[in-house]
């Protein structure tokens, strides 16, 4: 059987104790679950003595998580078995240590993938590597505020694209992808402050290819434009055609974007839309991030759709 490992960590600004807590208790999770966002309506069933839970949906499959062991606050370890969509066990375990008054939360899983799965293990790697980043933000978030601030709205497959654009296309690690979208933006604007060229529309990216294995994203940050707009020394333009796209609204943080495309890619799996590959993938940013609060922020995801 292909045996895969995963450990990601972060630092959070609050108490070990307390981000124990929030682990411990299998009734927290709903909030901070990389994997339920994406399915709020998953049926949760906890064991009376609270060291176990199971969970059944459409989407997220379903399964159970125990805890077998660890040394409180320090340490918590879990078995975790999925029954759908394929049958494994894997061992899950929380870390907590103390470093300058913040606690440094450490996630792990050992697991194994059924034979005939033997080629995905770099990739389950690295999606699981990615769901264990959006699952620690948004505890981090929880133990040092109360709150997560990124919800989400499956508004279904409708009409999408249909416009020309010019942009700023680069690469980068996908670990680093709002701050350099930041800066391929800031150029964008200074350049459009001296052309001819004017927005026709909020801003948006396209993503044209993520590696989950290698942790890259090479993406496309720009505006649409009405009409041909000549650009050089490192502008692109180009068209996104009129399609179909299933669309995942994100209402929150920019950091927890992740969210609206992991939540839209499980709904693809789970055989909610069909997609097309032929057009790319790309979101559009309702509001303007300088003047609106991070909880009010709304990106529109598009994945498109046959």
């Amino acid at each position: 059987m292909p045996v895969f490992s995963v450990r990601k960590s972060i630092r959070i600004a609050a108490p070990v104790q307390q981000v124990y807590d929030l682990v411990r208790d299998f009734k927290s999770w709903p909030a901070w679950s990389p994997w339920l966002i994406a399915e709020p309506a998953a049926k949760m069933t906890y064991s009376p003595d609270g060291r176990g839970y199971a969970w059944e949906g459409d989407i997220t499959g379903s399964g159970e998580m125990e805890i077998t062991g660890g040394d409180p606050p320090w340490s918590i370890q879990y078995r975790l078995t999925f029954l759908k969509p394929w049958k494994s066990v894997n061992q899950v375990a929380f870390h907590f240590s103390e470093h300058d008054h913040e606690t440094l939360a450490e996630w792990t899983m050992e697991g194994t993938l059924p034979w005939f799965m033997w080629w995905m293990k770099g990739m389950m790697t690295g999606y699981i590597g990615a769901d264990y980043e959006r699952g620690l933000k948004m505890l981090k978030d929880l133990a040092e505020t109360g709150s997560v601030p990124t919800k989400l709205d499956f508004t279904g497959t409708q009409p999408a694209g249909g416009f020309r654009y010019v942009g700023v296309k680069s690469s980068c690690p996908t670990a680093d992808i709002g701050p350099s979208m930041e800066r391929d933006m800031a150029k964008l604007m200074a350049w459009m402050g001296k052309s001819s060229a004017a927005p026709s529309g909020p801003a948006f990216s396209i993503t044209h290819q993520r590696d989950p294995v290698k942790g890259l994203t090479e993406y496309t940050i720009g505006f649409p434009v009405t009409g041909a707009v000549e650009v050089h020394n490192g502008f692109v333009s180009g068209e996104i055609p009129t399609c179909r796209a299933y669309v995942v609204k994100h209402t929150g943080a920019y950091r927890h974007l992740g969210n609206a495309w992991a939540a839209g890619m499980m709904h693809g799996r789970a055989k909610k839309f069909a997609a097309d590959k032929k057009v790319p993938l790309f979101e559009i940013y309702d509001n303007d991030p300088t003047a609106t609060p991070e909880a009010e922020l709304v990106t529109r995801v598009h994945l498109p759709a046959k």
